[in-house]
C-alpha cells in the first residue's frame, strides 16, 4: 500500500510539473499574440513529437521528453544585415566563433518569411518583448500564489502558538545537557516552578493580553528580562490561572523575526545570554487571511534567492553530501528527480493525516513554481531572464544615443553572447546531473 501512495505522490508532482510548464509557455505565448507576433510552435517537452495539432499559424503539440518547453517566436535575433559591420581586422570574437553565431542565427530565422517584416521580436519595441520574456516566470508566480495562497487560508500555516507542549522540571548545564531526569541538586526551571504544565495556554504576559499565535512575542518579553520577575496568566481546562516567574539567564540560538535560528558565516547558530524559562510551544496549523499571502511568498522568495545567490556553494555541498558521508541539506536544491521523491514520501508517510498530505503537496507546488520564477530571472541566456538583459542594454543604448543626436542604433544582438550561452547550458546540465544522481543515490530526509 505505501508503495503505491508513494507512486501516487510521484505521479501527482508530475502532472504538476507539466502543467507549470506549460501554463509558463502560455505566460510567454499570450503577450506574444496580443502584441502580433507569428508564434510557429507552442511544445511542451523536447525530442520527437508524440502528438500536435494546429490552430491558425500555430502548431501546438507534446513531445516525448517533458522536462521543460518552448514557444517559438520569429524573428528573436536581427539578421546579418542588421549588425553593423567594422572595418579592419575581424574581432576575435568573429575569428572565433563567428560561424558558429551566423550558423544558430540562420536556423533561428529560418522560419522567418516576407510577410513577417514589422512583427519580428527583435522589431517589437522594448517593453514589448521584456512583457512577452516575464510572462513565463510571472505565470509560475501567480501559480505560487495561488497554491500558497490555498494552503495558508484553507488549511493553515504551521505556527507556534502560546499552547505549552513541553516544560522542563530542572535547568541544563555545560556538565550536563540532558535533563530527562533530575537531580536533587539541579535547579528548577522557571516555568516548571511557576506551575506552568503542558497543555496550559498562556493568555497575558505583565498584563499585556497576547494572540494564540503570539509566541515569539511572549518568548521575546521572557528572553530580555533575564533575572526580572514577569507575570503570566494562562487557562488551564476552561480556568483562569496566573502566576510569575523569573527567567535565568543562559546562552541561547539567536532567532530572526520568523523564529529562525540565525548562522554566522561559518555556518554554526550566532549565539546570545538571554532569559530562559524552558518550555516549548505547541505547533498548530492556524488558517490566515488573505493578507498573510503575500508575506508568506516573500519569505520563501527570500529562501530561495538566497539558495540561488550561493548556487556554486550549495552545489559543492550536494557534491559533497553525495559522495561523502554529509547529510543533504533539506533547505538545498533538489532536481526534479527530487521534488517527485518527496512528493511521494510525503503521500506514503503514515506520520501525516490525509490533510496535512494534501496541503504539505500543494505547498510543494507552489515551492516549485516560486523556483521557477526565480530562476528564470536570472540574467543569463538562455533564461529568460538573459532575453530581459538584452532588452533593457538596448533600451540604456537607445536613451544615451538619443542624448547625443544619433539616429541608427542597431539592435543588441544577444546572439553575439552564444559562447556564454554554452557556458550556462553546460553549467545547468553539470548541476542537474549532480541534482540527479544526489536525489537518487543521496536524497533528502524530510522524515
Amino acid at each position: 500500500m505505501s508503495t503505491l501512495l508513494f507512486i501516487g505522490g510521484v505521479l501527482v508532482m508530475i502532472v504538476a510539473v507539466a502543467a507549470s510548464i506549460a501554463l509558463h509557455e502560455i505566460g510567454h505565448l499570450l503577450p506574444a499574440k496580443k502584441f502580433g507576433l507569428r508564434v510557429p510552435q507552442y511544445m511542451i517537452g523536447f525530442g520527437k513529437t508524440l502528438f500536435s495539432f494546429r490552430r491558425g499559424e500555430t502548431e501546438y503539440g507534446v513531445k516525448a521528453i517533458p522536462l521543460g518547453g518552448y514557444v517559438s517566436m520569429v524573428g528573436m535575433y536581427p539578421p546579418q544585415a542588421a549588425r553593423r559591420q567594422k572595418e579592419g581586422k575581424p574581432s576575435f570574437l568573429n575569428r572565433t566563433f563567428g560561424q558558429l553565431i551566423d550558423d544558430a542565427r540562420s536556423q533561428a530565422n529560418e522560419q522567418v518569411k516576407v510577410q513577417d517584416e514589422g512583427r519580428m521580436f527583435y522589431q517589437l519595441p522594448i517593453y514589448k518583448r521584456i512583457i512577452i520574456m516575464l510572462g513565463g516566470p510571472l505565470m509560475n508566480l501567480l501559480i505560487a500564489f495561488v497554491m500558497i495562497g490555498i494552503v495558508v487560508t484553507g488549511f493553515g500555516v504551521s505556527t507556534a502558538t502560546t499552547t505549552v507542549s513541553e516544560v522542563y522540571r530542572c535547568m541544563a548545564t555545560a556538565e550536563r545537557s540532558d535533563v530527562t531526569e533530575c537531580t536533587p541538586g539541579d535547579q528548577p526551571a522557571p516555568a516548571y516552578a511557576a506551575g506552568l504544565r503542558p497543555g496550559d495556554t498562556i493568555t497575558a504576559v505583565n498584563g499585556q493580553a497576547v494572540a494564540n499565535d503570539a509566541w515569539y512575542e511572549l518568548t521575546g518579553v521572557i528572553r530580555e528580562n533575564p533575572g526580572q520577575s514577569v507575570a503570566l496568566e494562562y487557562n488551564r481546562d476552561g480556568t483562569s490561572h496566573s502566576t510569575t516567574l523569573t527567567p535565568y539567564l543562559t546562552e541561547r540560538p539567536v532567532l530572526d523575526d520568523q523564529g529562525y535560528v540565525v548562522t554566522g558565516e561559518n555556518g554554526q547558530a550566532l549565539m546570545e545570554n538571554v532569559g530562559f524559562v524552558g518550555m516549548a510551544s505547541e505547533l498548530q496549523n492556524l488558517q490566515q487571511p488573505v493578507s498573510a499571502v503575500p508575506g508568506v511568498v516573500g519569505d520563501q522568495l527570500v529562501r530561495i534567492g538566497n539558495v540561488i545567490l550561493h548556487l556554486p556553494q550549495r552545489m559543492a555541498d550536494v557534491a559533497r553530501a553525495a559522495f561523502g558521508t554529509e547529510e543533504r541539506d533539506p533547505n538545498g536544491p533538489v532536481s526534479v528527480v527530487g521534488v517527485g521523491r518527496i512528493a511521494g514520501e510525503i503521500n506514503a508517510s503514515d506520520q501525516l493525516g490525509m490533510t496535512d498530505k494534501v496541503a504539505s503537496l500543494i505547498s510543494l507546488i507552489g515551492g516549485l513554481n516560486l523556483a521557477l520564477f526565480a530562476f528564470n530571472l536570472i540574467p543569463l541566456l538562455p533564461l529568460d531572464g538573459g532575453h530581459v538583459a538584452g532588452a533593457l542594454f538596448e533600451g540604456i543604448k537607445r536613451f544615451f544615443a538619443r542624448l547625443t543626436g544619433r539616429k541608427d542604433v542597431a539592435p543588441v544582438d544577444t546572439l553575439k553572447l552564444l559562447p556564454l550561452t554554452y557556458v550556462v547550458v553546460v553549467a545547468m546540465m553539470v548541476m542537474g546531473g549532480l541534482l540527479i544522481y544526489a536525489d537518487i543515490f543521496k536524497p533528502i530526509q524530510i522524515f
